[in-house]
């Protein structure tokens, strides 16, 4: 296990479906996932921490992260930006998900141009790979990230949320050119 010894899970209802939200004892959001995922919630936390679901602890609004992320569903879209954050991976995969952060809500990005915007124009297959390992949905944003022609593609938690979450930020598939310019 990592230098957190603790992780505290709480649920919560969304108009998508029931999520898990993972902390650990110093007040960081490790893990973001569906409860009907549990076996990626369960592989994510043994590949990224060690860590297996029996380790959790059940605990109400950690860090106050469950309060953000249903605020985020209730509207308040920019209640999750710089909540803290700690994940263990590769130093591609780091920098990978802290640009995914830096894209605004309602907006979206191309795997193309993430993989642009990392200094690493040729690894856009690693930078699918990258997101899709992402232990943090929502608040590490994959969700804004589509396909070369605009396409709503790769999101474990399945098509149709990608798609409400952009709806829920604003984004309307139409009116955004930066996939086509950017892809």
């Amino acid at each position: 296990m990592t230098t957190a010894s603790i992780f505290l899970r709480d649920d919560i209802e969304t108009p998508i479906g029931r999520l898990a939200i993972v902390a650990d004892g110093e007040g960081r959001l490790r893990a973001v996932d569906w409860t009907d995922c549990e076996e990626r919630l369960a592989r994510l936390l043994a590949h990224h921490y060690g860590a297996r679901s029996d380790d959790l602890r059940p605990a109400r609004d950690p860090g106050g992260f469950s309060t953000a992320l249903a605020g985020y569903f209730a509207g308040d879209l920019g209640g999750i930006e710089g909540l803290p954050t700690e994940t263990n991976g590769t130093p591609f995969q780091k920098r990978v998900w802290a640009e995914l952060r830096r894209i605004p809500s309602g907006t979206t990005i191309t795997y193309a141009e993430l993989a642009r915007r990392i200094g690493a124009p040729s690894a856009v297959r690693a930078v699918g790979l990258a997101n899709g390992a992402n232990p943090i949905g929502i608040v590490v944003p994959c969700h804004r990230v589509v396909g070369t022609n605009g396409t709503l593609t790769g999101y474990a938690g399945g098509i149709p949320r990608k798609q409400w979450l952009l709806a829920h930020e604003g984004w309307r598939a139409e009116a955004d050119s930066s996939y086509r310019s950017n892809g």
